[in-house]
This record gives C-alpha cells, sequence and structure tokens, in this order.
C-alpha cells in the first residue's frame, strides 16, 4: 500500500471513500476488513462509515503481513479486538524464520538456473556441478 506523495492528514475522521482513496485498498476490501476485525469504523456518517486517520497505517500493516505470506486469519494475531496493533512477536519470529527458510530456497533456485544458462556441458544431466544442484536442492 503506497500513500499519495505528500499526504499529512490533518482529519481526525475519514470515510470510506476517502481511506479508498489514500490506501488503495477498495471499499469492499474494507468492508471484509472490518468484518475479520482486522480494523474498526469509528462510526458512521450518513450511510458512510467513518475511520479514524489510523486505520492507514492499520492498513500499511495489514499488507506488510500479506507481502509477508500471511492470511487474513493469521492477521488477526497482529490486532486486539478493538482492531488496534497488538504485535505478535512469536507470530512475528516463525514468519521471519519461514521466510528465510523461503529465500534460502530461492537462493538454490536462482543459482541453479543461472549454472543452467552458463553451464558449459552439452547436457546439463552430464554436468557434475549441475548434478550436485540438483541433489542438494529441496526442489
Amino acid at each position: 500500500m503506497q500513500l499519495k506523495a505528500g499526504f499529512k492528514s490533518m482529519a481526525k475522521e475519514l470515510d470510506i471513500g476517502a481511506v479508498a482513496r489514500l490506501s488503495g485498498v477498495a471499499p469492499s476490501a474494507l468492508r471484509h476488513y472490518e468484518k475479520k476485525g482486522l480494523i474498526a469504523s469509528i462510526g458512521r456518517h450518513g450511510l458512510r462509515r467513518q475511520y479514524a486517520a489510523g486505520v492507514l497505517d492499520q492498513l500499511r500493516l495489514i499488507a506488510l503481513a500479506r507481502l509477508a505470506g500471511f492470511t487474513l486469519d493469521e492477521m488477526s494475531a497482529l490486532f486486539d479486538e478493538r482492531g488496534k496493533i497488538a504485535l505478535d512477536r512469536v507470530l512475528l519470529a516463525a514468519r521471519a524464520d519461514e521466510l528465510d527458510r523461503h529465500i534460502q530456497r530461492l537462493i538454490q533456485v536462482r543459482d541453479g538456473l543461472r549454472h543452467m544458462v552458463d553451464c558449459p556441458e552439452p547436457e546439463h544431466l552430464q554436468c557434475p556441478q549441475f548434478r550436485k544442484i540438483l541433489q542438494q536442492g529441496e526442489f
């Protein structure tokens, strides 16, 4: 999620349209996040939900959690019952460890692909280094 450049909220409340516009998150997704307990509206102005300006930080955390591979249900552990940020450090550490393992696997895959590009052998399976990559990899 990327806020528009130069945005500084002076408003204490934002309606759902403003939150959607500033965050790039569709109103339907905002309503879904609210239903899941990830964010909370502070009331309504007419038929439009109103949010505290701090919801933008919550949406940034949700975007980061999505990039880290958290499901919406898993993200609920990152917020308290009022939708305020309450980080579960054990959960975050476990996800960081999982990402480290995934990065190591991706590095192995990348190295294997780079070797395939530069391999001097006419057939890759004849190359001792490539066979070693295949045997060590957990693809």
